[in-house]
């Protein structure tokens, strides 16, 4: 679950000034420092956000907030929050309720996604402050780096990214390594929103409205539940529910997506004609060949030119269709490029596939994502048969919770999974062809908002709060707090992304 197309590049994670005795931010308020401009009381000074996979930067006001890292020993080891804000774009302030953006993952950065989370919620910071906190663990700030004692990166030992036996291992090498400058049991959602609602006091707001894409859905949910009298109103854009085993549906909801691209395929008629075998059989098949006899690869490198070779497995396949289908733009490849790669011709896949991992290692926090999992997911995983049928397969969901055997983690709440039932107004948005956060959990979080409405946009994938006139629908949705007011015809003219049939594009 990570930001994607719409809120961070069209893919991912992971979306003040006050007077004296007032909660609105103040132009005019100045700190002790030149330069810094204080919302209530923090101070913040000018900073430019560069953002991953983004030709882009944003000005902004950065700062940093201390918080203790174990809430039941405020006076022990404190850590930094790493904080963005953006200032309304009206000259007169922003109001007196900010947006709070929550970032996915779980284990990606807010700040690092500004330049797109201004652009998807550009209707919203016409009058309101968006504010975006690095949630602890994540970032530039977060302190759960593993590294040996001569500050070298440690790594996992195998090349096989699902092997759980050495993912296990390089969880306890880990954890060996923070002893004494980390404890990863306080890096869970709980703290997370004591986090919020702690720099929320110190901003000096009474209430704020809540943005959470994917894994940030989460975070907003508990945040409502916890601090109904702070939350104004929530979005929740690719839901997940409280009660939702993260990364247990992962290869089932793949698969949906998977049957829904295939399906559309077959009603265009240069897409059938083209590709007249089922894109999930050649998957399967592909798959399977790679993985009983991987194969050596040349091809060139997609930033360099550079011609190179590389060995193509199985789980090479498996994972780069999964990654390409959060985006339509990118899925809408997958025809051509699996259908080459099943005739032998490999290259083209195996040159998408060091594009992506490219672009997308990096972003999130892995240790901060086992801290997340563990203490509320792990637990509850119950091995499904029907994922060894799968593109994924059963060995997808293992590995995601290997590290939980050798990681520290700690507990939650008795009542963290219950679903999320309150009276705020609430925004729910879902793409179509969501692979991992399908249209389903929406209305399954819908059923105890009775405040709330749900949006699903044909044709999309993962994360769709920037596509088309979502971003006015938000902004409408944020002044008003009223999701059945509001006119949403303009997404009826969304729709599917044309297969490729060639590398040139799509037919007409």
């Amino acid at each position: 679950m990570r930001i994607t197309r719409g809120w961070a590049a069209a893919l991912a994670a992971a979306w003040l000034l006050a007077g004296c005795g007032s909660q609105v931010a103040d132009p005019s308020a100045t700190a002790k420092d030149a330069g810094k401009r204080m919302f209530g009381t923090i101070a913040f000074e000018p900073c430019t956000l560069s953002a991953p996979m983004s030709p882009s930067s944003i000005d902004a006001q950065c700062a940093t907030f201390d918080v203790a890292e174990n809430p039941a020993e405020p006076k022990g080891r404190r850590i930094a929050l790493n904080i963005a804000w953006l200032p309304a774009s009206d000259q007169s302030g922003g109001t007196t309720d900010p947006v709070f953006f929550l970032a996915g993952g779980p284990g990606q950065a807010a700040t690092e996604y500004a330049a797109q989370i201004d652009m998807a919620l550009r209707d919203v910071r016409k009058q309101r402050d968006i504010v975006l906190i690095d949630q602890r663990g994540t970032g530039k700030l977060g302190t759960l780096d593993c590294r040996d004692g001569n500050g070298r990166e440690l790594t996992l030992a195998s090349a096989d990214e699902i092997d759980a036996d050495a993912i296990a291992d390089y969880a306890a090498r880990c954890a060996q390594a923070l002893s004494g400058k980390a404890d990863p049991r306080f890096y869970t959602t709980t703290q997370a929103i004591a986090d919020l609602d702690a720099v929320r006091t110190a901003l000096g707001v009474e209430r704020i409205n809540l943005v959470g894409v994917s894994y940030g859905t989460r975070v907003a949910q508990q945040y409502a539940a916890r601090y109904p009298k702070h939350t104004r109103a929530i979005v929740l854009d690719g839901i997940a529910p409280n009660e939702l085993v993260v990364g247990a549906e992962f290869a089932r909801s793949f698969e949906r997506a998977l049957g829904i691209q295939a399906a559309q395929c077959q009603k265009v008629s240069s897409c059938s004609k083209r590709f007249p075998q089922d894109l999930r059989a050649q998957l399967h098949g592909l798959k399977e060949r790679l993985a009983a006899a991987p194969v050596e690869v040349e091809y060139r490198d997609p930033a360099s030119a550079e011609v190179k070779r590389d060995t193509l497995t199985g789980d090479t396949v498996a994972g780069l269709t999964h990654l390409f289908s959060y985006m339509p733009q990118m899925a809408s490849l997958l025809p051509v490029v699996i259908d080459e790669a099943d005739h032998g011709r490999y290259a083209p896949l195996m040159a998408l596939s060091q594009l992506m991992t490219r672009e997308v290692g990096g972003q999130m926090s892995r240790t901060m994502q086992w801290s997340v999992i563990c203490a509320e997911d792990a637990d509850r995983y119950r091995a499904d048969p029907a994922d060894a049928t799968t593109v994924l397969g059963a060995d997808v969901a293992t590995a995601f919770f290997a590290a939980c055997k050798s990681w520290p983690h700690g507990t939650r709440p008795a009542h963290f999974n219950q679903p999320l039932k309150s009276d705020v107004p609430a925004l729910l948005l879902s793409g179509e062809i969501d692979p991992v956060t399908p249209p389903t959990y929406g209305e399954q979080v819908l059923k105890g908002l009775p405040n709330g409405r749900h949006l699903v946009l044909r044709g999309q994938g993962h994360n769709v709060g920037g596509v088309g006139c979502l971003p006015k629908l938000v902004g409408q949705f944020i002044e008003a707090a009223d999701a059945r007011k509001l006119d949403a015809k303009c997404l009826d003219a969304i729709g599917y992304v044309p297969p490729f049939t060639g590398f040139n594009g799509w037919e007409p």
